[in-house]
C-alpha cells in the first residue's frame, strides 16, 4: 500500500498515528508490542514526535519492546550509533527502561554481535513464531534498506536472522536484520521523504526485480502488511497508474 502526503509534517503525523494504532492492537492482542526501529537521519523527527506531549500519553510505553533493524559497528556512545540516536530521541524522553531495549552489542566482535542479537530475538519470542509487530524501515538513495546494501552477500541469506558484514560502499562493518526475518513482520512500514529518494522508489516499486541492484525489492511480507509512507517529492517518479491502484 502507498500512502502519499503533501509534506513531511503530515506524513510524520500519519505514521505516528499508525504506530499508535498498531501498538494498541498488539497490546490488546498479546500484551506487548515489538517495535523494530530504523536508524539514520530520516526517523529522527518521527521519534521526536512520538516522544512529544502530543503522543507520549497515547501509548502504554511500559509494554513496548524496542529492537533495531541495523547498526553501525561503532561504540554505543558514538555519534553514528543508531542506538545512541534512539536513546536521545526516544528512550530517555519516554523513560524507557533498559529491559525494554534490545541493542546490537557492538562491544563484541561483529560476528559475535550478530549471533548474540539473533539469540536475543529468539529469546524474546521463546517458543512462539518470530514475528515482530512493527518494523520501521528507511531507504537509501542506492535502494538499500536496513544494512542490506547492493551487491552484498547478505542479500542471499536464507537462514540467519541477523548478519554482520563489511560493506565496502561505506567502508565499515554493519550488523543487520536479514530479509527473511523482516518479511515475517506483521507490519512493515517504509518512511521515505525527499526528492533525493524518488529514483530509488521508482526502481523498487516499478522496475523488474533485481535484488542485487535494488535490495529493498527483497521486502515482501509473508503474511503481514507493507505500507509505504511517502511525501510527494519521493513519489514524483511513480506512474499515475501505480498511484491510482493505491
Amino acid at each position: 500500500m502507498l500512502r502519499i502526503f503533501d509534506n513531511t509534517d503530515t506524513l510524520l503525523t500519519a505514521l505516528a498515528d499508525f504506530i499508535v494504532d498498531s501498538a494498541k492492537q498488539a497490546i490488546h492482542k498479546h500484551g506487548r508490542f515489538s517495535f523494530v526501529l530504523s536508524g539514520g537521519s530520516s526517523p529522527k523527527k518521527l521519534y521526536t514526535l512520538l516522544a512529544s506531549d502530543a503522543y507520549r500519553s497515547k501509548i502504554d510505553w511500559t509494554r513496548i519492546f524496542f529492537f533495531f533493524g541495523d547498526e553501525r559497528y561503532v561504540p554505543a556512545t558514538h555519534a553514528d550509533s543508531n542506538y545512541r540516536m534512539a536513546q536521545e530521541m526516544l528512550f530517555t524522553p519516554l523513560n524507557i527502561t533498559p529491559g525494554q531495549v534490545f541493542r546490537m552489542n557492538t562491544d563484541l566482535a561483529v560476528d559475535a554481535a550478530a549471533e548474540g542479537y539473533e539469540q536475543d530475538i529468539r529469546g524474546y519470542f521463546v517458543e512462539k513464531p518470530i514475528c515482530f509487530d512493527f518494523i520501521l524501515l528507511g531507504l537509501g538513495d542506492n535502494s538499500h534498506t536496513a544494512s542490506l546494501f547492493p551487491h552484498t552477500s547478505v542479500l542471499h541469506e536464507k537462514e540467519a536472522l541477523v548478519k554482520g558484514l563489511y560493506i565496502d560502499e561505506v567502508k565499515m562493518n554493519r550488523i543487520t536484520l536479514t530479509a527473511p526475518v523482516i518479511n515475517r513482520g506483521a507490519i512493515i512500514a517504509f518512511l521515505v521523504y525527499g526528492g533525493g529518494k524518488a529514483e530509488a522508489i521508482h526502481h523498487i516499486l516499478e522496475d523488474a526485480r533485481n535484488i542485487d541492484e535494488y535490495p529493498a525489492q527483497l521486502i515482501h511480507p509473508e503474511k503481514g502488511e507493507i505500507v509505504w509512507f511517502l511525501d510527494e517529492p519521493a513519489a514524483a517518479n511513480l506512474s499515475v497508474d501505480l498511484k491510482k491502484r493505491n
